[in-house]
């Protein structure tokens, strides 16, 4: 009896009735047996048709698998298994079985290379039959191959801890973006197969998260569901990533599904090649640029991150009507936070929820959600520094403070300049603001970054230089690559303390460690043309710096050491106003030849010893602070800086 066109449950029934007939109780094979009980609820599911188109099946594999799920399911067909086999414990279906059994059969249906096996449908029992012939091993319907059938969604067990299904948060990216939908098109139709849909679809962005959403889309497109595999995953041994390719090709394919492989990095570079030539389903790869998954065979989609103007028009769809309250607030947030949609859409709704709460300014708390959300990309890169230092606290000469102050210009009317008057469009590079400030230890660098992070209200993040630099070949790149596209995407500043370190001269090579180190400073070079947002460099040796960054950067602010009349004004503010102090001559404290950030640590010091002994911060208590202070230095007081304490 043909099986063309039946449902589950009928075939279940065919293959039952020929169970019994070969048995021997008079049943007629022509006429199928009652459906069995535990399967009613699917008597109209087209699972069958659709397991055998998949994997291109005989009628004979087909009958197979029914055999092994109605044994797996159902009493009866384990009944008449064991009456087969003369042998009431061996309720299991076996090859030898089958061919006794179902009509058109053959013997290349157990063979690894064809479905079957190949596909992992089914298993021969190894604790049963470790000693027996194939023609007698049992088989079994593999798990996940059972649920397809029976209608009950899940996914392979050994997939579960690997891939998770990408969360639909990314509801309008680009959608009315025509070279994005035609990118989109393109990208489906290699899945399609009216490309070479063997290869891989590699997602090229400067930023991840547009690549993932970019992803989202497409599957959206291609109507199927969105997974995720991190390359850290992947099996380092051939037999490993043979299984998991097979395993992913068959989810795929039962589910209809789409893989994203993510964090490439060059240890990863190997096993993902190696895994993605046995894979064929439609999967992704994330692909930085410069990174080595960057280099694979595949489609290259060029994902651009979203406009100024696609990001306004994301405000404002997400806002509605409360956008127009932003007035030029809402082009200081498109500047700034160069958010992608779905990072717009969860600061919008912070926004609205703080508004209902609190019924604050719209403003306010468009730019405070901004700043929380944007925090979350570089909380894990840098350290954030609360800033709390104000213009009335810096004691610089007027040339530089003015400098300081053109800075806080040009960061607070870049949107105007940028944006409004087109200044963004007219060159491709320099979009960013990048300041040195060179200078002795404690001159004030740092508290110039916190006063310009807080007059601009925008988060200070300082670079942990020991963080980002590697041994290993490519990864410092990788590393300063996640810093700048989260600092981008986040509108904070850069602090890069002893810049020196990692912006300095290129040399000469000699051998292979130069050439990387070059590159390193060369990869620098270039991200710090194309970087938009805010970076400033504080270093106290200048002329260790390459003088390409140096042409590269805005404005340069010398930090000199402080002399005796700045000294005095820097003691007469380091003190916190409910600090008691007492006899403090602040002229004569000012003939300590130190910089402002050496008065500081005499003054908590001082304030330490005063407070020990319950008393007011006098002169002996500076005295003995600074007696502490200076021998860190290595130094020692004078008789001049001393002169009438005692």
């Amino acid at each position: 009896m043909s099986g063309g066109g039946e449902t589950l449950v009928q075939a279940l029934g065919r293959v039952h009735a020929r169970l019994l007939a070969a048995a021997g109780d008079g049943t007629n094979p022509s006429r199928p047996a009652p459906a069995p009980r535990l399967v009613d609820e699917v008597a109209a599911s087209d699972t069958l048709q659709q397991l055998q188109v998949l994997f291109a099946l005989s009628d004979f594999e087909r009958d197979l698998l029914v055999l092994c799920l109605g044994t797996a399911v159902e009493e009866r067909f384990q009944a008449a298994c064991a009456t087969l086999h003369g042998e009431a414990r061996a309720t299991w279906p076996t090859f030898g079985l089958a061919l006794a059994v179902l009509e058109q059969p053959h013997w290349s249906a157990i063979s690894r290379a064809r479905p079957l096996r190949y596909w992992n449908l089914l298993d021969l029992q190894g604790s049963a039959c470790t000693q027996a012939p194939l023609l007698h091993a049992p088989l079994q319907i593999d798990e996940r191959v059972m649920q397809f059938l029976l209608g009950v969604p899940t996914m392979d067990a050994r997939l579960e801890a690997m891939v998770h299904v990408l969360p639909d948060t990314v509801s309008a990216w680009h959608a009315d973006n025509a070279p994005v939908n035609a990118l989109l098109e393109q990208g489906f139709r290699h899945w399609a197969g009216e490309d070479n849909s063997s290869q891989p679809i590699l997602i090229c962005g400067e930023r991840g998260a547009s690549c993932v959403a970019a992803y989202a889309a497409l599957c959206r497109r291609a109507r199927l569901t969105p997974y995720v595999l991190d390359a850290v995953d992947l099996p380092s041994t051939p037999e490993c990533r043979q299984l998991l390719a097979r395993l992913w090709t068959r989810e795929s394919a039962l589910q209809g599904a789409a893989l994203l492989i993510r964090g490439t990095g060059n240890e990863h570079a190997a096993a993902l090649s190696a895994w993605l030539a046995r894979i064929q389903a439609p999967v992704a790869v994330e692909a930085a640029v410069g990174s080595p998954a960057a280099q694979l065979s595949g489609l290259r989609l060029e994902v651009p991150g979203l406009s100024a103007e696609e990001r306004r028009q994301a405000w404002v769809g997400q806002l509605g009507e409360v956008s127009k309250q932003l007035n030029g607030t809402l082009e200081r947030l498109v500047d700034y936070f160069h958010f992608d949609v779905s990072s717009i859409q969860a600061a919008a709704s912070s926004t609205l929820g703080a508004l209902s709460t609190s019924g604050g300014q719209v403003a306010g708390a468009a730019w405070r959600a901004c700043r929380q959300q944007a925090r979350r990309a570089l909380d894990s890169l840098a350290r954030r520094i609360e800033p709390r230092a104000d213009w009335s606290e810096l004691v610089l000469p007027e040339a530089q403070t003015e400098t300081l102050r053109q800075v806080a210009i040009h960061l607070r009317q870049r949107a105007v300049v940028d944006q409004q008057w087109g200044f963004a469009e007219r060159y491709s590079l320099g979009h960013g603001l990048s300041a040195l400030f060179t200078g002795g230890s404690g001159t004030g660098k740092t508290m110039a970054a916190e006063i310009l992070a807080r007059e601009l209200d925008l988060d200070l993040y300082q670079i942990d230089l020991a963080g980002l630099v590697s041994k290993y070949i490519g990864e410092t790149e990788k590393n300063l690559r996640r810093v700048f596209d989260a600092a981008e995407e986040s509108g904070a500043i850069l602090l890069f303390d002893e810049c020196d370190a990692l912006f300095g001269k290129r040399s000469e090579v000699r051998d292979s460690h130069d050439r990387y180190a070059n590159l390193e400073v060369s990869y620098l070079l270039q991200r710090m043309d194309s970087y938009r947002g805010v970076a400033i460099l504080t270093t106290n040796m200048r002329h260790a710096l390459d003088s390409a960054f140096v042409r590269r950067i805005r404005f340069i602010v010398q930090f000199p050491f402080p002399d005796e009349a700045s000294r005095a004004r820097i003691w007469a503010g380091i003190f916190p106003p409910r600090a008691p102090l007492q006899a403090l001559d602040f002229a004569q404290l000012a003939r300590l030849n130190v910089s402002g950030g050496v008065i500081r640590n005499i003054a908590t010091h001082a304030a330490f010893l005063a407070a020990e002994q319950g008393q007011p911060i006098q002169p002996c208590h500076v005295l003995a602070a600074s007696r502490i202070e200076y021998a860190k230095m290595d130094k020692s007081l004078t008789a001049a800086e001393t002169r009438g304490w005692a």
